[in-house]
């Protein structure tokens, strides 16, 4: 029982880290990215996302995959044109703007706590 609620602790440890990180990472990259237009390109063969081609400041031309999937809401078609934000230092790290989807790494932080918190309840009663 007690493998089990140490195991149950770090699986909603691991979680609630990697939301954080999540949320961390897309607040650095919108707060201190810098900004461009990138032209989506079509989906490869056998991929969700659509390709982002971008120059970034000092004339590199990038094509990364987008982080973002197309929605219906917020089709992602080839030809259109979308505002990123990206990481300077590694241009491959990219923000879409408007669509940083927050939400999921907020939920990744919320269950990671409350399965974590469970994991400690159940190893406190356990020893």
């Amino acid at each position: 029982m007690v493998v089990l609620a140490v195991v149950t602790a770090l699986g909603g440890l691991v979680a609630l880290l990697a939301g954080a990180y999540g949320l961390w990472r897309t607040r650095h990259i919108t707060g201190t990215g810098e900004r461009a237009q990138a032209l989506v390109k079509a989906v490869p063969p056998g991929a969700e996302r659509p390709l982002l081609q971008f120059e970034t400041g000092n004339g590199r031309v990038v094509e990364v995959v987008s982080p973002v999937p197309p929605s219906g809401s917020h089709p992602l078609a080839a030809g259109d044109r979308v505002r990123i934000a990206y990481d300077s230092d590694d241009p491959r790290e990219t923000v879409v703007l408007g669509r940083e989807r927050r939400g999921i790494d907020r939920g990744f932080v919320t269950a990671g706590a409350a399965v974590l918190v469970l994991g400690l309840m159940l190893t406190v009663l356990a020893m």
